[in-house]
């Protein structure tokens, strides 16, 4: 895929090369997350769960759309290129590992980063079952895959690993995979390490230190797996903190990241001076302000859009010789004339007075 550049190709191909192409990134994403590899199932399997049309992209079967209606003879075609039965891929599973695979990316990410103003967002489709779940008044106990994946990855906000792993391995979908007890034993693995995470995201502010001995109970993980967790994410600069070997504590930083108060004093900063710029922006274009272009050292100057309204100090040096010039013809002619009728007149006294 890296040296072929086929995702870049794929699209002007024929029909059934495309629909073999989501096949093989949708088998592939599968692999990747049965073999622990969270972020590449994420990213196989975005393109075809983002567009919501899965089954159509995968040839098992047909979606109705408002727009566009087909013909008879559209349709016999399209049912023509239909995948058998018997090898079709299971949506309900398809999606429950594309959400479970962005719950994990997706709240370690906002617990770091839940005072930014425009957050980084890793699949909108997860994002809306969240946004869904929050609108309604009363939340029963999960029932569909959708509310448990919802209801999980609420408990994993908390750091609450048990609550969130109960409500993930409750999903009866996970069955259809071969080794189902390795797929859950991984799930479990990268549900109590992302909680841990999501955890000293959230409360890092109200420690000072951390035993590691208290984290591995808390987590039930290894006191070297939680070593190893903690010090990537030093290492990254997600986590300003560092390690006490002697007592074998985490020992937390103060003063490196900003408080509520002042990411919102940023924020508001951040919309002020956008809000400058626009009304500038508008003010100039209605009254004929400045426009904006690049001089020959690629440096950006500003320019009267009326050229008539040009003051003297913004010509160019050949403009004001140009105009002395022109002044110099204009007045230097009248004063010649008055300089030699001046000299005329005194000739003409000195004469006078010379005959006298």
């Amino acid at each position: 895929m890296l040296m072929s550049h086929l995702q870049e190709s794929v699209q002007h191909s024929d029909i059934p090369t495309q629909i073999l192409y989501n096949r093989t990134m949708v088998q592939l994403g599968l692999c990747a997350f049965r073999h622990g590899m969270i972020k590449d199932a994420h990213n196989a399997l975005h393109d075809v769960q983002s567009s919501g049309r899965a089954k159509e992209l995968l040839a098992q079967g047909l979606m109705q759309q408002r727009q566009y209606e087909r013909t008879p003879e559209q349709e016999k075609i399209e049912k023509r290129r239909q995948v058998l039965f018997h090898m079709h891929i299971n949506l309900e599973l398809l999606e429950c590992v594309y959400l479970t695979s962005a719950m994990l990316m997706e709240i370690p990410w906002m617990a770091a980063h839940a005072y930014d103003y425009r957050p980084r967002i890793f699949s909108k489709s997860f994002h809306y079952q969240l946004r869904q779940s929050d609108k309604q008044t009363l939340v029963g106990p999960p029932e569909s895959m959708r509310e448990h994946v919802v209801a999980a990855s609420k408990a994993m906000k908390k750091g609450d690993w048990k609550q969130c792993k109960k409500y993930i391995l409750a999903v009866k979908v996970w069955k259809l995979f071969r080794q189902t007890e390795q797929v859950q034993e991984m799930l479990t693995r990268k549900i109590q390490e992302e909680s841990l995470r999501t955890y000293l995201f959230t409360y890092n502010s109200v420690y000072d230190s951390l035993s590691l001995y208290t984290l591995a109970e808390m987590f039930d993980l290894p006191p070297s797996v939680v070593h190893s967790t903690i010090s990537k994410m030093i290492i990254n600069e997600e986590l300003q903190a560092s390690w006490d070997e002697p007592t074998q504590t985490v020992v937390m930083h103060r003063g490196a990241e900003p408080s509520l108060l002042q990411s919102l004093a940023l924020q508001l900063a951040d919309k002020v001076s956008n809000l400058v710029e626009n009304n500038e922006r508008i003010y100039d274009t209605r009254h004929g302000g400045f426009v904006q272009f690049k001089d020959r050292q690629g440096q950006g100057r500003y320019r009267r859009q009326n050229q008539q309204h040009y003051d003297r100090q913004d010509r160019p040096d050949k403009q004001d010789r140009q105009d002395r010039y022109n002044w110099q013809e204009r007045h230097g002619r009248q004063h010649d004339r008055s300089y030699q009728h001046s000299q005329t007149q005194s000739s003409y006294r000195s004469t006078d007075s010379a005959h006298h």
